[in-house]
């Protein structure tokens, strides 16, 4: 037997269907914006972050497909056309035939120092500045809360 659906509420749904937009919007936009001034798409971008972040400069296939949240085939296709323009290589690994990784060239690391400026300059404009200390804090608060919940929750 299984529970009737708890169906959200008119608070809830507005909470929820706001969230979605401002989300989508500001994703969006940012993308748009670093594209322009780029020429990096917003899934480059976020690529590219996290392969800088490492001091390796790389990163096993999946745990990056894990880390930007991308099924391996759309990780894979995407690095393919990333590969083509020398932001990234792929690497094998020489203890595993299995694992392959995804390193970032010299050019990726030009191409994300250019951009990240002018990203960073959007992501506070459009994003930091409008809110409060406090109200900062507080999504802070809210949004680890959450991303604790989806890390337990993981399919």
């Amino acid at each position: 037997m299984t529970e009737a659906t708890r169906w959200l509420t008119e608070t809830e749904q507005h909470a929820w269907r706001s969230f979605v937009s401002l989300q989508e919007k500001l994703v969006g936009r940012l993308a748009r914006e670093v594209q322009a001034d780029s020429g990096l798409s917003g899934a480059d971008y976020g690529v590219l972050v996290h392969l800088t972040e490492v001091p390796e400069g790389r990163l096993p296939v999946l745990a990056l497909a894990k880390a930007v949240e991308w099924e391996k085939s759309r990780m894979s296709h995407h690095v393919n056309r990333m590969a083509k323009r020398g932001l990234v290589v792929r690497e094998d690994c020489p203890t595993d035939g299995r694992v392959a990784f995804i390193a970032v060239t010299p050019a990726g690391r030009e191409a994300i120092a250019a951009a990240a400026p002018r990203h960073v300059e959007a992501v506070r404009r459009l994003f930091i500045d409008p809110l409060s200390p406090a109200e900062l804090a507080m999504l802070d608060q809210i949004s680890n809360r959450l991303l604790e919940g989806l890390d337990k929750d993981c399919l």
